[in-house]
């Protein structure tokens, strides 16, 4: 029989800024992050205040991994260096491939109101960290919802949702990493069993409500927390009094990561080219 998979840690996220002076709960970033490979970095960003999100993330680089940002409310305007223009507005998405280089900025385009959401950092592989930069961006209507038999309604971004019942696709697909990343809503009294590889890295962040993992047998888990979970097993989740959970699953792809600021590569020589053609203005 097989076996579900364990808790490996329940950690809080940790107040942090970014851009010029947003202010963000960070749940995945900093030392250990072969721990949560392939993800190198999951931001969330949920306040009514414009003071703590006005000034927005004005231009900056990036390379060598793909940015995810999913906005639950609010309005955020991109813009970069290859031309591309996209408004993020409630329930949609950007996915954007870095790779060698991508200088962008990410602009409320809101003076009051709630600005929620997250943003979560995939790496990629070593041989596609200097390959050509990418923009794609998801309006929520693009972006597939199922419910279960039990009343589970997930937002399917990425990967492929399958219950045993219902299988569906979702907006984007990515080789190696292969990564998975749904939005479950589950009422109360709910339970759902997404089917995921042996493998894949599985983590769980909560964000409303809380959680239970019946067949870990853990207590309860509050908003606010990541659960990071091993690497092979069933996995069930369930809710007494109802959750929002973001599942973020993922292939690890096992190489150096080596990080300074917006840059991820796998030496500390890469990272000084990268520094090298940024100063030099050519990047990209």
């Amino acid at each position: 029989m097989t076996q579900p998979r364990r808790i490996l840690s329940i950690q809080p996220g940790q107040p942090a800024t970014d851009g010029a002076g947003v202010r963000l709960n960070r749940v995945i970033g900093g030392p250990g992050l072969e721990r949560f490979d392939p993800f190198l970095m999951l931001d969330e960003f949920s306040t009514e205040n414009p003071d703590d999100y006005i000034a927005g993330f004005p231009p900056h680089p990036h390379r060598g991994f793909e940015t995810i940002t999913y906005m639950l409310e609010g309005r955020m305007r991109h813009e970069d260096h290859l031309g591309n223009v996209g408004l993020l507005g409630s329930g949609g998405v950007q996915w954007m491939t870095a790779a060698r280089g991508i200088i962008h900025s990410e602009m409320p385009e809101q003076e009051s109101g709630a600005m929620r959401g997250f943003q979560l950092w995939l790496n990629l592989p070593a041989k596609d960290k200097l390959g050509e930069p990418g923009y794609r961006d998801i309006a929520a209507a693009d972006i597939p919802r199922v419910t279960t038999a039990g009343g589970v309604q997930a937002v399917v971004i990425a990967g492929q949702f399958d219950d045993g019942e219902i299988r569906q696709a979702g907006a984007v697909q990515r080789p190696h990493t292969e990564p998975q990343l749904f939005d479950l809503q589950l009422p109360a009294g709910a339970r759902v069993a997404p089917r995921l590889a042996d493998g894949q890295r599985v983590m769980l962040y909560v964000y409303e409500g809380e959680l239970e993992l019946p067949q870990a047998g853990a207590q309860p888990i509050a908003a606010g927390r990541l659960v990071r979970l091993s690497d092979a097993g069933t996995l069930q989740l369930a809710s007494e009094r109802g959750a929002r959970v973001l599942l973020i699953a993922g292939t690890p792809l096992q190489q150096p990561i080596v990080q300074y600021g917006p840059f991820v590569m796998n030496s500390r020589e890469e990272i000084e080219q990268a520094l090298r053609d940024f100063r030099d203005g050519v990047l990209a």
